[in-house]
């Protein structure tokens, strides 16, 4: 099994007519992932990508069976987007767009909160199970299968990890791009549930930054429930000046709070291996599982 999207995923594009949607959705094509369809609003009874476009998600999904959907949106619709999507109650939602208003996140994630759709995003570049399915805008073949799950709150810095992980022999069981803005989805606590019950799954690498307490609250977990699968973590921003925002939304250090020595304290308390490179994730992770 793989975590939240194998081979028997279908998959729904919104935006799929975009120019992020259709390249995107031809690179997940064209790495094995089935996309069944297509929303854009006005666009129904076309064809895109070879899929049927619908207006609205409930008529895509009544239609094709699409169990997980992708969201490239424009920032202003895409709140709208993702609502559609949870009434339609797909299973899994993906939200690759960056920007949203923090306001239209508390819209979401109360709707979240009310059904059993799981969100990964926004402001993220998806998720791969190398060799099942892809979905996303992170490029396919740098990945390989294997055993070790990535969790990262940075884009660039989940590739760099998946290259230090291939370097050093290990494939990925999934990687898993949860977003850097303040209101997400899926956090790294519901990300470690999840790999702690994958059976395919048998290390962890976890990709930080500066700014939250997501890092601290996942190293209280990993310690509360005995996570006994080594864990190997990065946190970006080390250098970064107290209370300047650097690049993500949530990567602000506020009221003397998330900064990298508190993550680095709180992750190394539990028992957590940390590097202080990104170039140390692989080799780490091979002197642990070794």
């Amino acid at each position: 099994m793989s975590i939240l999207i194998d081979q028997h995923t279908r998959l729904l594009i919104q935006g799929i007519t975009g120019t992020e949607g259709s390249f995107h959705g031809q690179q997940m094509q064209e790495y094995g992932t089935n996309v069944v369809a297509g929303v854009t609003p006005g666009k129904g009874g076309q064809q895109a990508l070879g899929v049927p476009v619908y207006n609205s998600v409930q008529e895509a999904v009544e239609s094709t069976e699409a169990n997980a959907t992708v969201v490239f949106v424009p920032p202003a619709f895409a709140a709208g987007a993702v609502i559609e999507a949870i009434e339609a109650e797909i299973g899994l939602i993906i939200c690759i767009t960056e920007g949203i208003p923090t306001k239209d996140m508390v819209m979401v994630n109360a709707a979240l909160e009310k059904s059993e759709t799981r969100m990964v995003g926004p402001n993220c570049p998806g998720l791969i199970s190398p060799g099942k399915c892809k979905i996303g805008i992170m490029p396919g073949f740098i990945h390989k299968p294997g055993s070790i799950g990535v969790i990262s709150r940075s884009g660039t810095l989940t590739y760099e990890a998946v290259h230090q992980l291939c370097q050093a022999g290990f494939g990925q069981s999934t990687s898993l791009g949860i977003g850097g803005d303040p209101i997400i989805g899926t956090t790294f606590i519901d990300a470690l549930k999840l790999f702690a019950n994958d059976d395919e799954t048998n290390g962890v690498v976890l990709i930080g930054e500066i700014g939250g307490t997501a890092e601290e609250e996942a190293a209280d977990w990993v310690v509360l429930n005995n996570f006994d699968k080594p864990i190997v973590a990065f946190i970006a921003g080390a250098t970064a000046p107290p209370g300047r925002r650097m690049g993500h939304a949530g990567a602000i250090i506020a009221g003397g709070k998330g900064t990298a020595e508190d993550k680095k304290s709180a992750l190394t308390a539990a028992g957590i291996h940390v590097v202080d490179s990104p170039a140390g994730i692989g080799s780490t992770m091979k002197e642990i599982i070794s």
